[in-house]
């Protein structure tokens, strides 16, 4: 085959494409785009319940949390100091 004829073959090949492409595009532009659907934007509401069930959620996590802070908190001779504070730092928030 040759290479000039297979270049011309070529050729005629994309302007047959680009008139059916053409075609296609106008087509589109005439129907018209589909709206987007829109989503909800922004945070969520949550009902009485769900609320209620988060605060119970949240008070028994910061309950646990105090727990094991007081469990852990260093003892000295002058009390149990802050929670959650090395020794030094409760005595400096004595002084302040």
């Amino acid at each position: 085959m040759d290479v000039y004829k297979a270049l011309s073959e070529l050729y005629a090949e994309k302007k047959r494409l680009d008139v059916v492409i053409s075609a296609l595009e106008n087509r589109v532009s005439v129907i018209g785009k589909p709206d987007k659907v829109r989503g909800r934007r922004g945070r969520r509401s949550m009902s009485a319940d769900e609320r209620e069930e988060v605060s119970r959620r949240m008070s028994r996590y910061w309950a646990s949390r105090r727990a094991r802070t007081l469990d852990s908190a260093p003892q000295d001779s002058r009390g149990s100091g802050v929670p959650g504070f090395p020794v030094s730092a409760s005595h400096a928030l004595e002084l302040v």
